[in-house]
């Protein structure tokens, strides 16, 4: 599923009355809403669907898988998911 994909769902959801227009702005609203609390809180935990939460990857050794030659890879900022139980039993 893509963005529009997912935007005509939630208008579909929203019922007869609700144009695309809205439903773009209210799924633009909350994935907004998500960064911003990813950002505040480093944490955003959607009962029943899952948990959104920053974490930090450690700096280590890789390789350069052209040339082999060893190299260090940075630590880094990344964003995990772990899905919540109703999600999980979708799977």
């Amino acid at each position: 599923m893509n963005k529009a994909t997912l935007i005509a769902e939630v208008q579909k959801n929203l019922g007869r009355g609700a144009s695309k227009a809205a439903a773009e702005r209210a799924t633009e609203a909350v994935l907004a809403a998500v960064k911003r609390g990813l950002r505040r809180d480093k944490e955003v935990a959607l009962v029943g669907f899952g948990t959104f939460a920053l974490a930090v990857r450690p700096a280590r050794n890789g390789f350069n898988p052209h040339t082999k030659q060893p190299m260090k890879i940075r630590a880094m900022k990344t964003i995990r998911f772990k899905a919540g139980v109703e999600l999980r039993a979708l799977a």
